[in-house]
């Protein structure tokens, strides 16, 4: 009997003990995973074109402006002004032919493919960089919960 109590406690140490590396161990894979997707993108090195993202959180949301050109190279800055949480994500049928690798590449911390996080706070800011090897082209946008408003932006490489 004795030895049986001690088999159940000792069986039951060595649960407990692996329960508690296992939530150990995924902790810390959490942290790592927050900590790599919180990263700061890089500062852009070519020139940089502001976008403001407005609304009056009903029927009135747009960027401003709604179309540009823009040479490759350039990093286009999109500013929360109003009305969000805004975003800009890119219809992948729009964008010329083999640029949507290079544009992931260049919106760091996508919330999705060709898709940035949401910014919920006036003057958050998220930084798109059309690489200098980017194809020249419309690049059509939108911003995902005011899509239905018609908060959609056209940019054009040149």
């Amino acid at each position: 009997m004795r030895l049986t109590a001690l088999g159940v406690i000792v069986a039951l140490g060595a649960i407990a003990c692996g329960e508690k590396k296992a939530d150990q161990a995924q902790a810390a894979q959490t942290a790592t995973t927050q900590t790599t997707a919180t990263q700061p993108a890089a500062a852009p090195t070519g020139p940089v074109v502001e976008v403001k993202m407005t609304g009056n959180g009903t029927n009135l949301a747009a960027f401003v402006p709604k179309t540009l050109q823009i040479a490759p190279g350039t990093t286009v800055r999109f500013v929360n002004v109003s009305g969000g949480p805004h975003n800009v994500a890119f219809y992948a049928d729009s964008i010329p032919a083999g640029a949507a690798a290079l544009l992931n590449g260049g919106m760091a911390n996508r919330m999705d493919n060709l898709s940035s996080p949401f910014l919920t706070n006036p003057n958050d800011h998220y930084d798109v960089t059309f690489a200098a090897g980017a194809a020249k082209g419309v690049y059509k946008g939108y911003c995902l919960p005011h899509a239905a408003l018609g908060m959609k932006i056209a940019i054009t490489v040149k």
